[in-house]
């Protein structure tokens, strides 16, 4: 099973890609023998802004790196968003690589972690409801990474051990509804 971490900003100094790192880590350390996670950077897709000429469910990909992005995308089995919460929704960046495709995603469980204002509570709702509206599973596989500010001082992020405890779970539920 392929399980994408998509790293949900491109800002200077962020977060999230410490977060991924951390999450990789300690799925790694669950000794799944069938899974192989990997860390998908927008920063490094620096995918522009979507301004194709037809929809992305209608499977007409006019947009420059659009048919890279699916190809790539198209090789998960399942996703994790890593969606730090910004002006009380997820990053533009995120909703953008998102709208790049359209059934490249159908029918893939996600789960999310997050962070920020109200540990990303409005991030999960809004990000819950694009993904869902394209047709994807939501696992229910939830992690909000607590007091992010004071926890995010280092070089490299570290879960608590309530938060490390709940990466089994989020791992649990994808391959549980990878399987339907």
């Amino acid at each position: 099973m392929n399980i994408f971490i998509i790293v949900g900003s491109i800002r200077q100094g962020r977060t999230a890609i410490k977060v991924a790192e951390w999450l990789s880590k300690e799925i790694n350390q669950l000794d799944f023998h069938t899974l192989n996670t990997r860390i998908v950077d927008l920063k490094e897709w620096n995918l522009p802004l979507f301004a194709g000429a037809h929809p992305p469910a209608s499977g007409i990909y006019d947009q420059p790196r659009q048919q890279e992005w699916a190809d790539h995308i198209a090789q998960a089995d399942a996703f994790i968003f890593i969606s730090p919460e910004y002006n009380h929704g997820y990053s533009a960046v995120l909703k953008n690589a998102i709208d790049y495709l359209g059934k490249e995603w159908k029918s893939k469980p996600f789960g999310i972690v997050s962070y920020g204002g109200n540990n990303g509570t409005s991030s999960v709702e809004q990000l819950k409801q694009v993904c869902t509206a394209l047709d994807m599973i939501d696992s229910n596989a939830v992690i909000q990474l607590r007091d992010i500010f004071n926890r995010n001082k280092t070089e490299h992020f570290e879960g608590n051990e309530f938060d490390n405890k709940a990466v089994a779970s989020v791992i649990n539920k994808l391959i549980q509804y990878s399987n339907i």
